[in-house]
């Protein structure tokens, strides 16, 4: 027998100054912190949108040095949008922060890629239409990001929403 979630429910991460990685994400995501854990330096943050307590947890444990990009550990979290129009705005929030890390295709996926203050990684990316899959079904290319094609193609086509039916067995 296998677990079997339905969804990653929320993050946590360790950052040096709590403060300052509370302002990145309220800047950032909209986020609002709903709970302080004053003893553990902790703070428990929600999305605009969500459903959930909180979505991401940020426990702060002071200055450290940077862990080296492609040491073991989480490499990303990945923010799934409703809109490819929404991935226009994440771009240019991204940009305004200095947060922008890059972005690209993985066919099924469109993405923008950014850090936070501490260089966790962060992924915002918009699904298409899973009808709309095709050869992306079992593949994940990196390809170049054409965010002006996809939005002529794509612009006002919410797909957050859309869930993979759970096996009732």
């Amino acid at each position: 027998m296998t677990v079997s979630p339905v969804r990653l429910n929320h993050a946590v991460l360790f950052v040096a100054d709590l403060e300052r990685s509370i302002t990145f994400y309220e800047q950032a995501f909209g986020m609002t912190v709903m709970a302080r854990e004053p003893r553990a330096s902790a703070a428990f943050l929600r999305l605009p949108r969500s459903g959930n307590h909180h979505d991401l947890g940020l426990f702060g444990v002071g200055a450290q040095p940077p862990r080296p990009r492609g040491a073991l550990g989480l490499y990303h979290l990945a923010w799934q949008l409703d809109t490819i129009d929404e991935l226009v705005e994440a771009r240019r929030t991204l940009l305004a922060l200095g947060a922008h890390g890059g972005e690209s295709s993985h066919g099924a996926t469109k993405s923008i890629y950014g850090q936070d203050p501490d260089g966790n990684e962060f992924e915002v990316m918009w699904m298409l239409p899973r009808a709309s899959w095709g050869e992306f079904e079992d593949a994940a290319p990196v390809e170049r990001l054409d965010l002006a094609a996809d939005v002529a193609r794509w612009s006002g086509v919410r797909t957050a929403a859309e869930l993979v039916p759970l096996d009732a067995s």
